[in-house]
């Protein structure tokens, strides 16, 4: 079993910063996929970012060139740099991690709210 612990959630003004944070724990492989995903009221949960174990990224479009996602592998800590935000960044955002057979592990989120 893995453990997915966030912080580092809050309200900001548009055009501001947060970091979002991430710390896993449990059986973790060395092989895996750490990331982020975010759910608005009313809306499915969509990806944001993930990072992979060699140190690989991938953004949605909606938030390149503002979002920067790092991993501590050695702690199994992933982090979310979170720039430029907008009122439609506001969502709940979950921590997951992905390993083995495609087994996914998830946070239990922390509340992002960005006003305009």
């Amino acid at each position: 079993q893995v453990q997915l612990v966030e912080s580092g959630g809050g309200l900001v003004q548009a055009g501001g910063s947060l970091r979002l944070s991430c710390a896993a724990s449990g059986s973790i492989f060395s092989i895996n996929v750490m990331g982020w995903s975010q759910q608005a009221p009313g809306w499915q949960r969509e990806w944001v970012a993930f990072i992979r174990s060699d140190g690989s990224t991938t953004y949605a479009d909606s938030v390149k060139g503002r979002f920067a996602i790092s991993r501590d592998s050695a702690r199994n800590v992933v982090a979310l740099q979170m720039n430029s935000l907008k009122p439609e960044d506001t969502a709940v955002y979950y921590c997951y991690l992905r390993q083995g057979a495609g087994t996914t592990y998830w946070g239990q989120g922390t509340q992002v709210t960005v006003s305009s």
